[in-house]
């Protein structure tokens, strides 16, 4: 048979609206094939319980069949209670039909639980996202936006929020922006990515990174081709002294506003020295201003961008004083760069929603970005605060390393403590990070330190007593 599908549309007599997808092949007659295939459909759940079939003349023109043909494989599979039929109602899947699920021969994989206290590193407070704010930028993009907005995205990003970047990062953060020299991108992964593969071809085939950092940017750089040359952190950030030593280094990744995770900003001294060495040798310096609005002590430290602007490409985002799930970050890019990371990302690379990039800009144009940053400021100034008076109160032994600033602060731990630490974390139902998992695999083998990040930007306010009491009964005691 030639036809073996039926489309029982909405405008048809009886029918269901959605198209029906039937088998007839296989041994039998007509009537025996088409009883088979609906059976089949109704046991495996294709046709789910209380579906209303087409009528038999509907379904018999759409399958070039006879009329009486279907209206008996619909008795058949009514004897056999596959179907109900009542008049007024039609022919529907009888609701005793539904499928029962197969049994497991195999374990089902266990599901990971969330824990009771959440102290990890990284994440905003997204209980505190700005949502009547942000849908009221939102509609006022979505009125104001251009009619080109909603097709092919340009791969820079939207003009409305580069601009907008461009003012707010020259006031806030002290860089010299072109909007032009911007790049709109879904996350910093994304960005270090595209520029690891710039620097690939351009003849990089080693980066000096801190060697305590987020490993899954070294991954980034790893998995472009490019290796990952540690860099020695102190209490004055990273030791650039080594780019002098390792001379087939031609670009660095740092965190000079406020080092992930050890939290030292880099030293007035090494941020001319590593601005020097790149201005010298033509080197690139790849910035990470992952946090930098919030400081807590003293005004922010200004990034290093503005001191060479065609020596570093600076990397901002949305994730720390929004949410991560906005997927929106940024690259401010030397000139001479801007070409070849848009030739890559045109060439199949995914681009942020435009509507998203749009609320963005508004968000940032009308005051409501700088508002939220300082609501969040005072918040996390606040947590920190209680969790080092908690600690000072409660565990004196334990140092709080690091400046005041960011999501996160470092609790200096005794040598062999951090490993049962996280043990008993686990059992308290905490999650929170040991300072070993930042730590670069070819970093020096003396340099190593023990030591708990914890994270005040996940709990919500209502949690975060609870998480710091969780966090006082693991810690180590003193002697």
């Amino acid at each position: 048979m030639e036809k073996t599908w039926a489309i029982a549309g909405a405008g048809a007599a009886g029918g269901t609206g959605a198209d029906l997808h039937l088998d007839l092949s296989g041994p039998g007659g007509v009537r025996a094939c088409l009883t088979r295939a609906l059976r089949e459909a109704v046991r495996t759940g294709r046709l789910a319980p209380d579906t209303r079939l087409p009528s038999s003349r509907s379904l018999a023109g759409d399958l070039g069949l006879a009329r009486n043909t279907v209206a008996d494989a619909y008795g058949e599979l009514v004897a056999e209670g596959w179907l109900t039929a009542r008049q007024g109602s039609g022919t529907r899947v009888a609701r005793r039909a539904a499928p029962r699920a197969p049994e497991r021969r195999t374990t089902p994989p266990r599901t990971a639980r969330r824990p009771a206290y959440d102290l990890r590193p990284g994440t905003a407070d997204v209980a505190a996202f700005p949502r009547a704010a942000w849908l009221a930028a939102a509609r006022r993009a979505l009125a104001a936006a251009p009619n080109d907005a909603f097709g092919f995205p340009d791969e820079r990003g939207r003009p409305e929020l580069r601009t907008a970047l461009a003012d707010y990062l020259a006031r806030a953060r002290g860089v010299r922006a072109d909007p032009e020299r911007i790049v709109v991108c879904a996350g910093f992964t994304q960005g270090i990515s595209l520029l690891s593969r710039v620097l690939r071809r351009r003849g990089t085939r080693e980066v000096g990174v801190e060697e305590y950092g987020l490993w899954f940017h070294r991954e980034a750089l790893d998995r472009n081709g490019v290796r990952c040359a540690p860099l020695g952190v102190d209490g004055h950030g990273a030791d650039v002294a080594a780019l002098e030593r390792n001379k087939t280094v031609r670009a660095v990744l740092l965190t000079p506003a406020h080092q992930f995770p050890t939290g030292a900003p880099l030293h007035p001294e090494r941020r001319a020295a590593v601005v020097d060495w790149a201005t010298r040798t033509g080197g690139l310096i790849l910035e990470d201003d992952y946090d930098g609005e919030f400081r807590y002590d003293r005004q922010p430290v200004g990034c290093l961008q503005g001191l060479s602007p065609e020596r570093v490409a600076y990397f901002g985002t949305a994730s720390k004083a929004l949410a991560p799930g906005l997927r929106l970050s940024w690259m401010v890019l030397p000139e001479h760069l801007v070409g070849d990371v848009l030739a890559l990302k045109r060439a199949g690379e995914w681009s942020s929603g435009v509507l998203d990039q749009l609320t963005l800009a508004e968000f940032l144009n009308s005051g409501g970005y700088d508002r939220h940053v300082r609501a969040m400021r005072l918040r996390y100034r606040r947590r920190r605060d209680q969790l080092v008076a908690a600690l000072a109160e409660q565990a004196p032994h334990i140092r709080v390393t690091g400046i005041a600033a960011g999501l996160h602060a470092v609790l200096e731990l005794p040598p062999g403590t951090e490993r049962p630490t996280l043990q008993a974390a686990g059992w308290q139902g905490l999650a929170v990070e040991g300072l070993s998992r930042f730590r670069h695999d070819a970093a020096a083998a003396g340099a190593a330190r023990e030591g708990l990040i914890v994270g005040y930007g996940t709990p919500p306010d209502h949690a975060f007593a609870g998480a710091v009491a969780a966090l006082l009964r693991v810690l180590p005691p003193e002697g």
